[in-house]
């Protein structure tokens, strides 16, 4: 009896044999045909390319915010080159060009849109109700950007950075850096519709330690900010307040050139220049918002998503710009502080 050696080991010639060879044979090659698809199919599904839309105003933040954003969908597999392609768009401090990229990111049909900022977030919701879209913004549900934190029920969830109350607490930190400070201004910005949530927030906050609260100044962009800082001195301000989407490193040197502390809600504009910041962990709340777009990616939807209000607050102060205001920080303004930039 002739016997044959192979791929498939050891097999004796015979009628029934031969048959159970065949049938055996063919269900070999079936299941190697399914062993070699398989990681076809599966590398397939891995490369599928996703499509991230990032919508900026170009403030301090900016920066840290692609970088945390990159570094947060990389750690749940998502790599740019790989599986994923950002495309960020940045209205450079003009507000007025968000509406135009915020279309420019709907037309691309991205996958998930992510803005940072309230006026972001605004030009993101008018340009689509379809696309989903992850906001870090100061007030999502003061702002008509959600129905409801729990169930925001449309296409947008997020972060809500309760930075109104944060620009408040600004004002309580100048009395305690500055003892001797009486007047604090507001340095606004018209075009972005938060101010008037801040503004109201500064102005309880000046009641309730004792601080006058100077004439808000309103701007309507960068070439109005020397002025207004001009105007804020000569109203007698001893420091000022700047809502978050002016947070700028240009902001920060004008404050310093017209000699006025300055503080916001956001970490990057003591690293950049003012004098302090109050506010939520920047890097943690992008993290957060990396974790949104997974979600979304993955199946979720935004309308199912509760808006994340942040549980870790940061003190920075700039030591380098107080010493440049004349000013001494009193050591146990130091102790509370979370970062001190020597």
């Amino acid at each position: 009896m002739l016997k044959w050696r192979g791929l498939f080991g050891r097999v004796r010639h015979g009628p029934l044999r031969g048959r159970m060879r065949r049938r055996d044979f063919s269900a070999l090659l079936g299941g190697a045909a399914l062993a070699l698809a398989w990681p076809l199919a599966a590398r397939g599904q891995q490369t599928k390319l996703h499509r991230i839309g990032a919508l900026l105003l170009g403030n301090a933040d900016a920066e840290s915010f692609r970088a945390e954003l990159r570094e947060g969908l990389r750690n749940s597999a998502y790599v740019e080159g790989h599986n994923l392609v950002f495309d960020f768009r940045s209205a450079e401090g003009k507000i007025d060009l968000l509406p135009k990229l915020a279309a420019e990111l709907v037309a691309l049909r991205v996958d998930v849109i992510v803005a940072l900022y309230t006026p972001c977030a605004l030009a993101a919701q008018q340009a689509t109700r379809e696309i989903p879209i992850v906001v870090v913004s100061g007030d999502p549900l003061g702002t008509g950007l959600v129905t409801s934190l729990a169930r925001p029920g449309g296409n947008v969830t997020g972060v809500s950075l309760m930075a109104a109350e944060l620009h408040g607490k600004c004002v309580e930190l100048f009395r305690d850096i500055l003892p001797s400070v009486r007047r604090v201004a507001v340095l606004l910005n018209a075009e972005d519709p938060f101010w008037k949530q801040i503004q109201e927030q500064v102005q309880l906050a000046g009641r309730a330690v004792g601080i006058e609260i100077a004439p808000s100044v309103m701007v309507r962009g960068p070439n109005e900010i020397d002025a207004a800082f001009a105007a804020m001195k000569k109203q007698g301000a001893g420091a000022v307040v700047v809502q978050a989407s002016l947070s700028t490193k240009t902001v920060a040197e004008l404050a310093l050139k017209h000699g006025l502390p300055a503080a916001t809600q956001t970490r990057s504009f003591a690293e950049v220049g003012g004098l302090l910041s109050y506010g939520a962990d920047g890097p943690d709340v992008f993290r957060r918002a990396a974790l949104f777009v997974t979600k979304i990616l993955q199946g979720g939807h935004p309308a199912n998503m509760p808006v994340e209000q942040p549980t870790r607050f940061e003190l920075v102060v700039n030591l380098r710009v107080a010493k440049a205001l004349g000013i001494t920080v009193p050591e146990s303004f130091l102790l509370r502080a979370d970062q001190v930039i020597e």
